[in-house]
This record gives structure tokens, sequence and C-alpha cells, in this order.
């Protein structure tokens, strides 16, 4: 579905992003890991349109998209949930899923976005009991709902997700990984980026190591799960010992 190959990426003089490839297929959950600044929102920004200045092939769906702007990425069939979340928080939760089909309203379908909005509120039900509330005031955990809702309301084939634990306590973290792995199941193909090594790679299929802007490793999640030196970098000394604990809770 989509494929990246040789990849450059700068911010003016500076270089973030060096010759990745990547690819994701139909149907899968692939995981982005590394440490803060390694390049892993960068090469998202690349992919939705938000970063002009590369170089390399961005192709989706067999069309290349290097060029396109943001909008019409997004109507390709791409939608990307940013880091922080970025809601709209003096607007409504449903103000906010509409937004998500902005695109759509615009091309007459207005009813179909209705129906998606009552597809969303079956994934995330708290949302449906909030319609009516300021975004602002949700919790952070309800907010990062919100931000998955409004960008499935532009109905992606393929989702990005940057960073969707940042700032969440774990028991809600859980909760937000089983949502995207249900996603998934639905038949949304996702690449997430993630900081938290092992939420990600617990859900995907296959995971790329991302280091000062290179792929340094890939492979099936349950291999970098038990790879030495990602246990080592990303995911701690006492990791399984920790999550066992917190699964248990």
């Amino acid at each position: 579905m989509l494929r990246i190959k040789n990849l450059h990426a700068r911010y003016g003089p500076i270089k973030v992003l060096h010759n990745v490839s990547v690819h994701v297929r139909t149907g899968e959950i692939v995981s982005l890991i590394g440490a803060n600044g390694a390049g892993k929102t960068t090469l998202l920004a690349s992919i939705s349109g938000l970063l002009p200045d590369i170089e390399g092939e961005i192709t989706f769906q067999g069309s290349a998209i290097n060029g396109l702007t943001a909008e019409k990425i997004v109507a390709a069939g791409i939608s990307q949930v940013p880091e922080g979340r970025q809601i709209f928080g003096p607007m409504t939760v449903r103000e906010n899923l509409e937004l998500g089909a902005y695109l759509r309203f615009r091309k007459g379908q207005g009813k179909a976005v209705q129906e998606d909005l009552e597809r969303v509120f079956e994934i995330f039900p708290r949302l449906k009991e909030r319609i009516g509330q300021l975004a602002g005031t949700l919790s952070g955990g309800e907010q990062q709902m919100l931000a998955i809702g409004r960008a499935l309301m532009a109905r992606p084939k393929l989702l990005l997700l940057d960073e969707p634990s940042m700032g969440l306590a774990p028991l809600i973290v859980k909760e937000i990984m089983v949502r995207i792995s249900d996603l998934r199941d639905n038949g949304v193909t996702i690449l997430i980026v993630e900081q938290n090594a092992r939420s990600a790679l617990k859900i995907s299929d296959r995971g790329y190591v991302l280091e000062t802007g290179k792929i340094i490793l890939q492979g099936r999640s349950e291999d970098l799960l038990n790879d030495g030196d990602v246990k080592r970098a990303y995911l701690g000394k006492d990791y399984k010992q920790f999550w066992e604990g917190r699964e248990s809770a």
C-alpha cells in the first residue's frame, strides 16, 4: 500500500532523514520506534505532504504522492493523527469530528458522514457520551480518542499515528492500543510512530527502528521484542517484569 524508497528530508540546512526505506502492506500495523529526535515525526510529515523539502520516492497504492498537497493526500486516503493530538479545544466533540470530514462535506457526502459519525461512536463510546462537550475539557485519553476519531472521519485507507500514548496513564495506553488493533481488524492499515516501543510492537505485525534519521533495524514485531539491542535501547533492563506487572493490574 505505502512504499518509501531512499527518502531524504530536511528542515532548511538541517538534514533529518537519510536514505530511509519503509513499506506498509494492506491490512498491517507497522511500528516505527526510536528515541525522541530520531526523525519519526519528520517521516510522517513527509508522507502527509507537510514537509515539501524531501528527496526520494513515496508511493501510495502504486501512485507517486511526492509533491502533492496535504489536502490531496488526505483525499487519496491517508489521514494523520498528530503528536499531541491537536484537537480544537473551544469546539465540541461533534464539531471536531465533523471537521475531520471537511473534504467529504464539500463533495456532498453529508449522509455518509453522519453514518461514519455513528461508526466512530461505536469504536469510542465515550465520545458519544460527550458529544456536546467542549473538546478542551476532555481527559487526555478522551482527547486521543477524539483525535483518532477525527482522522477516521475522512475514511482513510492508511492511518498515520504519531505518539498516541504520549502523556497517558498505562491503563489508558492499553485501552488506546486495543482500539488501534481493532481498527486494523476492521480494515484500516496503520503506521504507528511511538517512543513506547513495547506497546507499539505488541499490536503490530512488523517494525522499524529509526536512529538519528536512519533505519538501523527492521523485522517482525515479535523478533524485535526479543532482540537484545532493542531491549536495552528501547524497552529498559527490567521491561518484562515491569510490563507483566502492569498487565496483571
